[in-house]
C-alpha cells in the first residue's frame, strides 16, 4: 500500500549551512516545524542539530519529531576522494542512524560557488571522473548501508555534475540499485529543464526518496538567460511555495503513489537567506496545500 510520508527540513526555514548568523536557532526550527504540523524531518546540514545522539532525540521526542534523514556532499569525481568523503558520510550515518533515521540523501558539490557563482571546476566530467563518482558511490552506498543500515539517496542538485535529466539517467544506470537510489527533487528537475513525471516512468524501481518544491518559471527564465549562480537564483525567490510554480504537484504526488512504495517526502524550499518571521507560515500553507492535493496516500506521520 503506497505511504508518501511528508515531512520538512531545515533547508525551508533558510539553513544552509551549520552555524551562520542569518539562520535561526535549531530549537526555534524544532519548535515551529513540529507547530506547523509535520512530524517527519531532516538534519540538515550536520552540526546544525545536535550531534549528540541521546540530545538530539530528546529535542526530537519532547516536540514529537523523528528523523528521516541526514544530508551530505560528496566530490568523489575526484581522484583519492572516496575516504575524505567516507569520514563525512560516516559521521551523518552513525548519528542519523542513532535517532532512528533510514536513509542518507548524498548531494554533489557544485561545480561553482553558489554565493560568488566564482568556477570552482569544469562544469562537465570527464568520462574519468564519471567513472570515480559512479564507483565511489557504489561502495560508500555500501559501506553506509552495512555499517549504519542506512541507504543511499542520490539528490541531482543544480550547478553540479549530476543535474539534467540525462546526467541522472546516465548516474542510475552506472550505479548499483542495492546500494544507491535517487532522491527525486522536484525543484532542481525543474530548475534544471528536466521533467519529473519523465523520470517518475522510466526510473519508477530506483525512486528511494523525495524532496519537493516547485521552481517560478519566470525567474528560472532570468537565471537561464543570465547563467546566474544557484545562490543567487534562490535569493531571486526561484524556489516558491506551492502551488505557484512548477511541477505540478498533485501530477507528480499521483505518479508516485502508482509506484505502491513507502517513501518519504520532504519539503524543501531553499530560502536562504530569509527573515525570521518568514518560513513558518509557509511552511503552514504548504502543508494544508500538499493535504488537498487529493492524494490518499499522502500523511504527515
Amino acid at each position: 500500500m503506497s505511504a508518501i510520508r511528508v515531512g520538512s527540513a531545515p533547508d525551508s526555514w533558510g539553513v544552509w549551512f551549520a552555524d551562520d548568523p542569518r539562520q535561526i536557532s535549531y530549537d526555534r526550527f524544532l519548535d515551529e516545524v513540529s507547530a506547523a504540523g509535520y512530524e517527519w524531518i531532516e538534519l540538515g546540514p550536520y552540526g546544525y542539530l545536535p550531534t549528540q545522539p541521546e540530545k538530539l532525540r530528546d529535542e526530537l521526542d519532547a516536540r514529537g519529531l523523528k528523523l528521516s534523514a541526514g544530508t551530505v556532499f560528496e566530490h568523489l569525481h575526484r581522484p583519492d576522494s572516496r575516504e575524505a568523503v567516507w569520514s563525512r558520510i560516516e559521521d551523518v550515518a552513525a548519528l542519523t542512524a542513532a535517532v532512528g533515521g533510514r536513509h542518507v540523501v548524498v548531494i554533489p558539490e557544485m561545480w561553482r560557488d553558489p554565493g560568488s557563482g566564482k568556477v570552482l571546476e569544469d562544469r562537465n566530467l570527464t568520462a574519468e571522473q564519471w567513472t570515480n563518482k559512479t564507483a565511489g558511490m557504489n561502495e560508500l552506498g555500501k559501506r553506509m548501508f552495512e555499517q549504519y543500515g542506512v541507504e543511499a539517496q542520490y539528490h541531482p542538485h543544480a550547478d553540479s555534475h549530476i543535474d539534467e535529466e540525462e546526467r541522472v539517467y546516465r548516474f542510475l544506470d552506472a550505479t548499483d540499485e542495492k546500494f544507491v537510489n535517487l532522491c527525486l527533487d522536484t525543484g532542481h528537475i525543474s530548475y534544471c529543464g528536466g521533467d519529473n513525471l519523465a523520470i517518475i516512468a522510466r526510473a519508477a524501481e530506483r525512486i528511494g526518496y523525495l524532496h519537493l518544491k516547485q521552481v517560478d518559471p519566470e525567474v528560472r527564465a532570468t537565471v537561464e538567460a543570465g547563467d546566474l549562480p544557484f545562490g543567487e537564483a534562490v535569493q531571486l525567490a526561484v524556489m516558491i511555495e506551492p502551488p505557484l510554480g512548477i511541477p505540478d504537484m498533485p501530477s507528480v504526488l499521483a505518479a508516485i503513489d502508482t509506484l505502491d512504495i513507502d517513501v518519504f517526502a520532504i519539503v524543501e524550499q531553499d530560502l536562504y537567506p530569509c527573515a525570521p518571521h518568514v518560513p513558518l507560515p509557509i511552511a503552514q500553507r504548504t502543508r494544508k496545500y500538499l493535504e488537498g492535493c487529493g492524494i490518499g496516500s499522502v500523511r504527515f506521520h
